[in-house]
């Protein structure tokens, strides 16, 4: 699962996972376990919802979050 940060037009931004990157050609952004940024639920889906679908149109971005496997700490190194 790869977790995003979803930007809402007129929304405060909604964290989830997707199986995978969506395609150019997708119409709606389906994502699973819909939360907000701190973790708790958010007050206009019902209680339990864990898979939501999404219309492009009122996505402004999504931010690609990196999980723990593909950061790399890269840093200055003086002989």
């Amino acid at each position: 699962m790869i977790t995003i940060l979803i930007h809402i037009a007129n929304q405060e931004p909604i964290m989830a996972e997707v199986e995978e990157m969506p395609l150019p050609s997708d119409a709606v952004l389906v994502f699973h376990n819909p939360r907000k940024r701190d973790g708790k639920d958010i007050h206009f889906l019902l209680e339990g919802v864990t898979t939501v679908m999404w219309p492009w149109v009122h996505i402004n971005f999504v931010e690609v979050i990196p999980s723990e496997q593909d950061e790399e700490v890269i840093g200055f190194f003086r002989e």
